[in-house]
């Protein structure tokens, strides 16, 4: 997916940064998607906000994330503590077609795109333990091939399948696990692809719902 994001990105955070949350709160560009936010349904009680969203080459808004639980930040070496969050990033369903302007095509989207975006916002939030600063970058961009590989591949033996509601029907997810946290991915019956990334949280007690109004999040 050739997306740029608005607001804090994504993709790895800076080294050691935490992520800016006054930089999250804007809801201006989830007002402008065409298409319905997803987040965890009513059962989950705790905090809410707003992450960031992500752009087409021709500005059209094609997904974006919204965060519960503890606001996450890239543990620093050495740390143990992690905290308990879950990110619903929604996904526009879109075909292949062309862009605004007529001058090229623009990537179709898939439970792919959704499980991509999920696997790379778990990462952004991903410190390996006794991993020198100056390796980070490496590996984070061998893990972000790795989950990119991986997305490509949902029928292969590192997922699982998971049923979870999805604004109260019973919802078929791929989902893994790994020793940084978990990652899932499916469609709702809204014209969206929705995925997921956590840790702390855990996966199989989740429940997915529309939001009817993004901008209370603001």
């Amino acid at each position: 997916m050739e997306t740029t994001s608005q607001a804090v990105a994504q993709a790895p955070a800076a080294e050691g940064a935490q992520q800016v949350p006054s930089a999250r709160r804007t809801v201006d560009g989830y007002l402008l998607a065409p298409f319905p936010w997803y987040g965890l349904d009513e059962a989950f009680t705790g905090p809410r906000w707003l992450m960031q969203v992500g752009t087409a080459a021709d500005g059209a808004v094609e997904h974006g994330s919204i965060g519960h639980g503890d606001e996450p930040s890239v543990r620093t070496e050495g740390t143990e503590e992690r905290e308990k969050f879950a990110v619903v990033v929604t996904v526009a369903a879109n075909p292949v077609r062309r862009s605004a302007d007529g001058t090229g095509l623009l990537e179709a989207t898939s439970v792919s795109s959704a499980a991509w975006l999920a696997g790379v916002g778990l990462l952004s939030f991903t410190w390996p333990g006794q991993m020198d600063h100056s390796l980070r970058d490496d590996w984070l961009e061998q893990q972000t091939e790795t989950a990119w590989a991986l997305a490509d591949d949902l029928d292969g033996p590192a997922w699982s399948t998971l049923s979870l509601p999805v604004d109260g029907v019973p919802t078929p997810f791929h989902y893994r696990e790994s020793e940084f946290g978990w990652v899932l991915a499916g469609s709702t019956q809204e014209g969206v692809h929705v995925g997921a990334y956590g840790r702390g949280m855990s996966a199989y007690g989740l429940g997915f719902a529309m939001i009817k109004d993004i901008s209370v999040y603001a």
